[in-house]
């Protein structure tokens, strides 16, 4: 015995560049490897001669595109909200609304794509605007169902403001439906949570729904 755990000696004088270990730095490329040998054997699937000029770098191009669309798996509402989030004795209804939102379906991992109006009733704390986007951003950047985005949108800013009530509606159009499947160009979803007092008061509800009404 030499007083260390295999492996723990080495994985903590792994050399770094730049605060990220090398090691890391292999497993990532590890990743976006596996991901375009799969993109290829697509496209070799689909009859595609994938040495043709065309499409020689398109595997690589679509592992980076997917690994963008799916980043949120990388992060959380803590490591977005940081130090945005005050005390202030504000007890009106904060509305942000027409968040633009971009995500792939789980099911035909084709796109849909829409808004997002965001709602809630500050308990003694508010967050930075900005911020409500961001959480949209972390959800909407995984593999998706419209329901369980609002859910989850809704759910994290309650966990992290504790406010008396929450509301979040989505508006979007899914290209499973508009490209393939049944065709119906001007189809569009739209999903709602309400949590706390958005659920149980129909007049804070309708003021929410109001304000939040396509012109």
């Amino acid at each position: 015995m030499n007083g260390t755990v295999d492996g723990y000696s080495n994985m903590h004088n792994e050399p770094k560049q730049n605060g990220v270990c090398k090691g890391e730095d292999r497993a990532a490329s590890e990743k976006l490897s596996h991901i375009e040998d799969a993109y290829a054997t697509i496209l070799r699937g689909l009859g595609e001669d994938v040495g043709r000029e065309g499409l020689l770098r398109t595997p690589l191009r679509a592992a980076k595109a997917m690994q963008f669309l799916t980043k949120g798996y990388k992060e959380t509402t803590q490591d977005v909200l940081n130090d945005a989030i005050f005390d202030e004795n504000h007890e009106e209804i904060v509305i942000v609304k027409d968040i633009e939102m971009f995500s792939l379906c789980e099911h035909h991992l084709v796109p849909f794509f829409g808004r997002v109006h965001i709602a809630y009733l500050p308990n003694k704390k508010v967050v930075g605007l900005s911020k409500l986007a961001r959480i949209v951003e972390i959800y909407s950047r995984r593999l998706q169902v419209q329901e369980r985005l609002t859910k989850q949108i809704a759910e994290a800013i309650s966990e992290a403001l504790e406010p008396a009530g929450v509301a979040v509606v989505i508006e979007a159009s899914h290209m499973c439906m508009l490209m393939r499947g049944v065709q119906k160009m001007n189809a569009s979803t739209i999903t709602s949570v309400m949590l706390g007092k958005f659920q149980d008061d129909a007049d804070t509800r309708r003021e929410f729904l109001s304000l939040t009404k396509s012109q």
